[in-house]
């Protein structure tokens, strides 16, 4: 099969990058040293559907070091780095995306990777696994599992085992300890601002930030817009995170009061029409919107694009919509993912856990792929709290840390054993 990708000629840059992400990401580095000793993955196909930038890139290679033929593809278009793509072709990889692709560019890069049959599915947002659903149930039984990512896709998934339409196991990633208390927080929270200072180069200090979900997310966004010295508002559905986000210092109000209140709005939800046209209206002329849910429906940019009288780009990443109203509302990155797609994601050393927990469930596919269940109904699986602990001490051994252990004593009075 013949990867399709763009600007093969850029591979040194990119191999650049996947290096400097490796030197940042001790845990990867371990685990791929032990899968080429081990090769769990010796004869399995993988397909993966990933942000294609230098980390994920770096995850394809512990994969592939662990006998895994790849077909990779990336999980937005604006998020794939055409230079990474050419770094992986390069080192044999099969790949199939470019930066910009369009709607069928990106579903054809999809079925690519379906295509050959995967044994195992990495996904993120839950397309690929939809999509051999959908359009290559032949193949479903030879699938031996997947791994999901994200929350969103997480959610696809569990309606999915509920209606009795998920034909093989999956792993929930993104629920890991590991991956949701780090990942969501600490990596959304800063690579989210980085995407858009870098983008609009403002200032945060002194405005009013909206922050549209508080969950593990929302919270990092808040958190980090906070300490550069922004006033935050949350908006929420949920009564128990409202709680939360008050106790930890923020407003919370409707979207409909807030409209009217923030400089720059975060949509961090995984939900559609967060921002509608009657909050567009409401905002102050220059408000920015943006996105670091999932996909790119949490603002509605087709609705904003057809009540405005003016469209322009404004800068990079930046597209200007003039209202009736003579006010100017600002989108960042079409209103995909602006931590990505602005930006070039979390920071490796958060990616190091999420990814280490990905490449570990792999391998628990791999080896328990007789045992695992595929009743209908019970196919999503946690992530083994063995793998969580067993990457939290891996991150600490990384640090230098150490932490104390229970003695049998100790043992017996908590659990009786």
């Amino acid at each position: 099969m013949t990867s399709r990708i763009r600007k093969i000629e850029l591979w040194p840059e990119g191999q650049l990058k996947i290096e400097w992400v490796r030197h940042h990401m001790p845990l990867l580095n371990s685990i791929e040293e032990q899968f080429g000793r081990e090769l769990p993955f010796k004869g399995l196909k993988v397909a993966l559907s990933v942000h294609l930038e230098a980390k994920t890139a770096y995850l394809c290679k512990v994969l592939a070091a662990g006998g895994a033929q790849m077909y990779v593809t990336g999980s937005n278009p604006l998020s794939t780095q055409d230079d990474i793509a050419a770094a992986l072709v390069h080192d044999g990889l099969n790949v199939f995306a470019w930066y910009g692709a369009t709607a069928e560019e990106y579903q054809e890069h999809c079925r690519e990777v379906i295509k050959v049959g995967p044994d195992i599915i990495v996904d993120d947002g839950g397309d690929l696994v939809n999509l051999i659903h959908s359009e290559y149930p032949e193949l479903l039984d030879s699938v031996i599992g997947g791994c999901e990512e994200t929350t969103t896709g997480i959610l696809r998934l569990m309606r999915m085992d509920r209606e009795g339409k998920l034909r093989f196991p999956m792993m929930l990633v993104n629920n890991a300890d590991c991956k949701h208390l780090f990942d969501n927080r600490y990596g959304t929270g800063q690579s989210v601002w980085d995407g858009i200072n870098r983008t609009t180069n403002l200032i945060v200090a002194g405005k009013t930030v909206v922050v549209a979900g508080y969950g593990w997310c929302g919270k990092g966004v808040a958190m980090r817009a906070k300490g550069l010295g922004a006033e935050v508002i949350v908006t929420e559905v949920d009564p128990v995170k409202a709680i939360e986000a008050v106790m930890d210092g923020f407003k919370v109000m409707k979207m409909r009061q807030a409209a009217a209140l923030g400089d720059i709005f975060v949509t961090v939800t995984g939900c559609d029409a967060v921002i509608c046209t009657e909050d567009f209206l409401r905002m102050k002329d220059g408000a920015i919107c943006c996105n670091a849910g999932h996909f790119d429906c949490e603002v509605d940019v087709a609705g904003l694009k057809a009540m405005a009288k003016e469209v322009r780009e404004a800068r990079k990443n930046i597209t200007g919509y003039l209202l009736e109203n003579g006010r100017r509302i600002y989108v960042l990155a079409e209103g995909r993912l602006v931590n990505l797609a602005a930006g070039d994601g979390h920071p490796a050393e958060i990616m190091d856990m999420s990814f280490a927990i990905q490449a570990l469930s792999a391998r628990y596919l791999a080896e328990h792929r007789d045992s695992i269940s595929r009743i209908p109904g019970k196919m999503v699986n946690d992530v083994p709290k063995e793998i969580d602990n067993s990457v939290a001490r891996l991150r600490l051994e990384a640090w230098g840390y150490e932490i104390d252990d229970l003695t049998p004593e100790q043992r017996k009075y908590l659990y009786g054993d």
